[in-house]
């Protein structure tokens, strides 16, 4: 078993931890012990995703369970697609049900919103991003969906590159300093010491506000740059500057992002746009599962 599916099967059991509890005290009751044979059908169309955690939950419940998905995440499905065929004993399949419609209902939700997104913006060769704002524990679950919609990650956590954000520039006093101190830190012991990453490997990237952050950040030799609550005559602005400055600068728009004005953000000039919505609004799809025999 390699380390995604350990992770899985932990992500399955903490899941079955809040709903089952002690045991499921109806199927207990009234259920037999025996091996039954099930169907998750669609209710909703979208696009798939959470395969691998839905045959998790029921080979946490039932470690010789039978999961066979009719299609693949990533693919589009329709009301009334059968999506996965499971074979497994009848208390696991019952008492597994809802987790694991949760995870699919929830994933594909996310999948389905950021397929909407990626493919308003088809031809202009921007980017969707997601964000950090995901539900806690869910985040590699919810970030994987994102991918199964079209989009990309951004980072995973605080851990696996710089951002330099509004509050970090308030306290440090200025980009420069903030950029300065974050350069120190990269070359420090102490880094080394707490951190695998190559420091030499790791992206800074800096939120500028106005044309005066921008230039600092640029004059310092950043190369990434975050474009954040501007309205679009600014972010047309801040882009014409910042490709004056160097072609090479990748610039990300963020804040306020819907599908009404997606294409016009993307039509500004920036490489990439992020977006909180994707995690943190995303409705959930609807599936049922129904016992066969």
């Amino acid at each position: 078993m390699n380390s995604l599916d350990k992770m899985l099967l932990v992500q399955a059991e903490l899941a079955l931890m809040e709903d089952v509890g002690q045991g499921d005290i109806t199927t207990l009751g009234c259920i037999d012990d025996n091996i039954a044979t099930a169907e998750i059908v669609a209710k909703s169309e979208g696009l798939l995703a959470g395969l691998p955690i839905v045959e998790a939950v029921f080979v946490k419940l039932d470690d010789k369970a039978e999961v066979n998905a009719l299609k693949q995440d990533s693919e589009h499905f329709s009301r009334g697609n059968q999506i996965i065929n499971i074979k497994a004993n009848r208390r696991a399949i019952i008492t597994g049900e809802r987790t694991a419609l949760n995870f699919l209902g929830r994933l594909s939700g996310i999948a389905s919103l950021t397929a909407k997104f990626v493919e308003k913006i088809a031809g202009t060769g921007v980017t969707i991003l997601d964000t950090r704002k995901t539900t806690p524990g869910l985040r590699y679950l919810e970030k994987y969906a994102v991918v199964c919609g079209g989009g990309e990650n951004h980072r995973y956590g605080l851990y696996d590159m710089v951002l330099i954000k509004d509050n970090h520039i308030a306290s440090c006093g200025s980009v420069v300093n903030a950029v300065e101190k974050i350069r120190n830190f990269l070359k420090s012991a102490n880094f080394k010491k707490q951190f695998i990453s190559d420091a030499s490997k790791v992206v800074i990237e800096v939120e500028v506000v106005n044309e005066e952050q921008l230039q600092e950040a640029v004059n310092l030799g950043i190369k990434r740059l975050l474009l954040d609550n501007q309205s679009i005559d600014q972010l047309i602005s801040l882009v014409k500057l910042a490709r004056n400055f160097a072609n090479d600068l990748k610039l990300e728009a963020s804040g306020n992002v819907s599908l009404s004005n997606v294409e016009e953000i993307a039509r500004t000039g920036v490489d990439y746009i992020s977006i909180g919505a994707l995690t943190h609004s995303a409705s959930s799809s609807d599936f049922s599962l129904n016992i066969i025999s």
